[in-house]
């Protein structure tokens, strides 16, 4: 029953939207036909059509190039990894991807670092519609619960809306969001997802900043509980956009990011998108 309901929310995805306003790896990538991608930011490439979808989040272009849709992560399946079992709706998550740009017209944004280590192109995806509309492939994405939001500090543009368009899936409950494997943890379950991606939430018991570099620690025992740290140019980067990491003292938070062991679970924050405030 699931099932047959993310399809059919899937369908309504596609179906003709109002036009988005916004500011201007795992596989080998083919070499054939394969063209330079634009290096500025907010460059743009139209008309463009995919002609294969590797997973959730990646898809090969007429040209051979691979697009990773930037600033989401969907279920991973194995693309020949031996012993990597396929995330949960990992077939589904590539199956939305199919339906929103399959046989449609494509566009793409950069609007941060324009390709990865991978040779992957890193954009903003918006597939036409039968009207000449617009659809936020990222957005549709995350709307329907087949992604969650994955950013870098290399590539912020439009976190904020991809936030906004995961909470209401999670609070929905829809895709990912019913599946124990993708549910937010507590600190006190960090230590059992070390050397994963993870969202976390939970109260701040102390934060402090120690020869330049900031700890937002979640236990008493700095030395075993789970702790957030910012490098000193991370956090004067989070100060220069308003955020002292001190103030987050005694506040819930919501954090991604890869959970790291050293002195008990550790994510290492890279830019403020990653540190949602759930309390004022």
């Amino acid at each position: 029953m699931q099932r047959a309901m993310l399809r059919l929310l899937v369908l309504a995805l596609v179906l003709p939207a109002a036009p988005l306003l916004f500011a201007c790896g795992d596989s080998e990538t083919r070499e054939s036909g394969r063209q330079s991608p634009p290096a500025a930011v907010g460059a743009e490439e139209t008309g463009l059509r995919a002609r294969e979808i590797v997973d959730g989040d990646t898809l090969v272009l007429d040209d051979w190039r691979e697009v990773r849709l930037v600033g989401l992560q969907a279920p991973k399946l194995p693309l020949g990894r031996p012993d990597f079992p396929a995330w949960p709706l990992a077939e589904e998550a590539k199956a939305a991807l199919g339906a929103l740009v399959l046989e449609r017209a494509l566009r793409l944004v950069y609007t941060g670092r324009p390709m990865d280590r991978h040779g992957r192109q890193l954009a903003h995806v918006y597939a036409e519609q039968g009207d000449g509309s617009e659809t936020w492939v990222q957005g549709a994405l995350l709307e329907a619960g087949m992604a969650r939001v994955y950013s870098f500090p290399d590539n912020r543009a439009l976190v904020g809306e991809l936030l906004a368009r995961e909470t209401a899936a999670r609070q929905a409950g829809r895709g990912i969001w019913a599946e124990p494997f993708y549910a937010i943890r507590s600190p006190e379950e960090a230590a059992a997802g070390v050397d994963t991606f993870q969202v976390i939430e939970g109260r701040v018991l102390d934060a402090a900043v120690v020869r330049g570099r900031a700890y937002l620690n979640f236990g008493a025992d700095w030395k075993q509980d789970f702790t957030v740290t910012l490098a000193p140019a991370v956090r004067r980067l989070f100060e220069a956009e308003g955020h002292d990491p001190r103030a987050y003292e005694g506040r819930r938070i919501r954090v991604r990011g890869w959970l790291k062991s050293f002195n008990g679970p550790m994510i290492e924050a890279t830019h403020p998108e990653q540190i949602e405030l759930l309390e004022p």
